[in-house]
């Protein structure tokens, strides 16, 4: 079954052994707050050095680089929207970033990638709405890829995981009402 390929988990996602951690970036692609910040500080200056031959990133797209001291192979970088007021397309570029980075995976032949909530922190995504997104989108990206076994949807803090538990509990709910 392809949601049982998603685990939901709170923990430190520079920690994580994967093949990529997603780094939820800013445009530039230089580093900033939150998790964005701590990849920078864990995968150490190599990665700032890559991501700046790289051009930045538009929102909703996608980039790869090496892990450099990271656990993880690789990180994905990808720029989520910040929340205006929902009709400036923001749930479509997250969706957007999500499955570029399901893409990017593909292309890779990964076999797990780990996500953190992205757009929730400082750009303030309402945290209920970027899970069902989140989850839906993966969801639907498994279905192509059979090499990726393993999606970590890697929450910070109680209310997060809380939030994203909920979702995919409706969410299964739903699918097993339909199917």
């Amino acid at each position: 079954m392809i949601m049982a390929k998603i685990e939901i988990i709170e923990a430190d996602i520079t920690k994580l052994e994967v093949d990529a951690i997603v780094n939820a970036a800013n445009r530039s692609l230089l580093g900033g707050g939150g998790v964005d910040g701590a990849i920078h500080r864990a995968a150490g200056p190599q990665l700032l050095a890559e991501c700046k031959t790289l051009g930045g990133c538009e929102t909703g797209q996608a980039k790869i680089t090496k892990g450099y001291k990271l656990p993880a192979r690789h990180v994905i970088h990808t720029v989520g929207p910040v929340w205006l007021d929902g009709k400036q397309g923001e749930p479509a570029l997250l969706a957007s970033c999500y499955r570029e980075c399901m893409a990017l995976a593909k292309v890779y032949e990964m076999q797990s990638i780990a996500f953190p909530a992205i757009s929730c922190g400082a750009y303030g995504f309402p945290v209920s709405l970027a899970a069902e997104i989140a989850i839906g989108t993966i969801g639907e990206c498994l279905k192509d890829n059979p090499s990726l076994q393993t999606v970590y949807l890697v929450c910070f803090g109680d209310a997060v995981l809380k939030a994203y538990n909920e979702q995919f509990h409706q969410l299964m709910h739903d699918r097993q009402h339909y199917e």
